[in-house]
């Protein structure tokens, strides 16, 4: 699958992913069809995986389906909020496309019902754990983000992180300013910033990177909790303050 990994650029800053396995061609999520169908170029599209209900996932759906005959999977939770599924999906289904096999995650905390789909080296992870950073709490709870982000941190080092959208040089500019003398995360400041002057997206990531520069994978690190004044709390209040200190930014 990583071999045939593509990175889509749709709207103004989301990302979709394409790829292919044993016949089928395999989109995550559709921000919009446009870009999706020029990424096609003609050649069929047998699947749609969607990560969460949100429009900027969402709304190229009927488009694509109308253009291209995909079936579509989501969650069967959040089904009254997603286009019309063919596959509802349950949080420990195990699902077969190709010659691929994943699994289904609950990573609910931006949204209530968000899941992951997790393959051999690839974590397509919509808005839950991003690069840099993760989404927003729109309808869950600190604690509910933060079990699902560890779900990630249990994954090889090597697994890339797929994730919804470009918002990796503002993610790592707040994490700068909780470790500002983290020698990875500068470092990694500096690549992104290459990156996107050569017009090249800094998604997907490394999940081993994320380990050394996410501050919401290092709720754990006494550089954090020092950072957002939670010496001593639990991790979870580390977290919570994290992402507080992020809305704001």
């Amino acid at each position: 699958m990583r071999d045939s990994l593509t990175t889509i650029p749709c709207l103004s800053d989301n990302y979709a992913f394409l790829f292919e396995t044993g016949g089928r061609r395999v989109l995550v999520d559709a921000p919009e069809a446009g870009p999706i169908l020029a990424a096609l170029d003609g050649r069929p599209l047998t699947d749609i995986l969607l990560t969460h209900h949100h429009p900027d996932h969402v709304q190229g759906v009927a488009e694509l389906v109308a253009a291209t005959g995909a079936k579509v999977w989501g969650a069967a939770a959040d089904a009254h909020r997603l286009p019309p599924l063919d596959h509802a999906l349950e949080p420990g289904d195990r699902i077969e496309i190709g010659t691929e096999t994943g699994a289904v995650w609950d990573v609910s905390g931006h949204t209530i019902g968000h899941i992951a789909f997790v393959f051999d080296g690839v974590a397509f992870t919509g808005d839950s754990l991003m690069a840099a950073g993760c989404g927003r709490l729109f309808e869950g709870a600190p604690a509910q983000m933060l079990t699902s982000l560890r779900q990630f941190d249990t994954l090889p080092g090597e697994t890339l992180i797929a994730s919804g959208h470009e918002y990796t040089g503002n993610n790592l500019a707040f994490a700068r300013t909780l470790e500002p003398s983290n020698a990875q995360l500068i470092s990694r400041i500096a690549e992104v910033e290459r990156l996107r002057a050569e017009g090249e997206p800094s998604v997907p990531s490394v999940l081993e990177t994320e380990r050394h520069t996410n501050p919401f994978l290092r709720a754990h690190i006494e550089a954090i909790k020092d950072a957002t004044g939670t010496s001593g709390q639990s991790d979870e209040a580390t977290f919570a303050a994290t992402r507080r200190a992020k809305d704001a930014f």
